[in-house]
């Protein structure tokens, strides 16, 4: 039977728990697990490898994005540097340019430390990505809606174009969220995800996924995520898996409260700009329209009168 996403939130990967019933995921907080003989073990020998709640939490997101394989690790840039592990000095990386400060970060004063290269280009023109590769590209980095201002990448048209050049790509899906957008369905070869956001959505954990149907890149993310060792606790797994439990929920209300913020600013006399995928004005309302179930609860502005006036505004902010 094909489980509803709101059902897939509440029950994939958390049946009851053998023994006691539990219909909640019990905290394994353990870091060692008892073998009958050497190698001869329940499917657990020590918690960094895995560990039960966390095999709930990955069984569950996967089947959120409708991949086969997910890893979570101990932040969303955790995730993103074991994935960049399996890239070798003289790479070359595609990403976007507006991508998440701690990813460009990353990138920029980490990685290319350790001799990868990066373009950062606008990620709107599937041929401008073309353009871009490189014999040594082996990563195309997406993220779409991005983090601060909203730009979209057409997922499918560029998955295409790195089939052609036997290119990997992985989309931040951070800001959609897999209730408004499934990159695995549009090509993507990964989806990554810092949980510390709307998955969890409590604000009480931090946390990072990786998502595959790629055996192949699963069984190489597998291997670094236990030899690299980013991995989170039991107990940040439990609050993730308590707080996706919500997320079809807390997304249509985000989702219906920033359209009708975002129209009221439109029409408010100190705002320059609104950028919101929800609104008609928006240059890429149309992909957004294609490409995503819902537009998301992020909002970004512009006010006249630069940054003082943008100041004044933080400074007022009551929620």
């Amino acid at each position: 039977m094909d489980y509803g996403f709101a059902t897939r939130a509440i029950h994939a990967g958390q049946d009851p728990e053998s023994v006691t019933g539990a219909v909640i995921v019990p905290i394994y907080q353990t870091s060692t697990y008892a073998q009958r003989g050497v190698g001869d073990h329940t499917g657990y020998e020590y918690s960094r490898t895995d560990n039960p709640t966390r095999t709930a939490l990955q069984t569950c997101l996967a089947a959120l994005e409708e991949a086969k394989h997910a890893l979570v690790f101990a932040s969303g840039l955790g995730a993103s540097t074991t994935l960049m592990l399996m890239l070798k000095a003289g790479d070359h990386v595609i990403c976007g340019d507006d991508v998440y400060g701690g990813t460009y970060r990353l990138f920029q004063r980490v990685m290319t430390e350790h001799g990868l290269s990066f373009d950062f280009i606008d990620m709107a023109d599937p041929e401008a990505v073309r353009a871009a590769i490189k014999p040594n590209t082996r990563l195309i980095w997406l993220e779409t809606p991005t983090n601060p201002l909203l730009k979209l990448a057409p997922i499918a048209a560029i998955t295409r174009v790195a089939r052609e050049h036997g290119i990997w790509t992985i989309v931040d899906n951070t800001f959609a969220s897999p209730y408004n957008q499934r990159p695995i369905t549009l090509g993507a070869d990964m989806v990554l995800h810092s949980t510390t956001k709307y998955i969890g959505g409590h604000s009480d954990v931090v946390g990072g996924a990786i998502m595959t149907s790629n055996d192949e890149l699963y069984e190489k993310l597998k291997f670094l995520q236990n030899a690299a060792g980013a991995v989170p606790g039991p107990f940040d797994c439990w609050l993730v898996l308590r707080g996706v439990k919500t997320l079809s929920i807390r997304m249509r209300d985000d989702e219906r409260n920033a359209l009708a913020i975002a129209q009221f600013l439109t029409e408010h006399p100190g705002v320059e700009k609104v950028i919101y995928p929800g609104l008609p004005s928006h240059p890429q309302h149309n992909l957004a329209r294609e490409q995503m179930r819902g537009f998301g609860g992020m909002i970004s502005i512009l006010l006249k009168g630069g940054a003082e006036a943008a100041n004044a505004m933080v400074s007022k902010t009551k929620l």
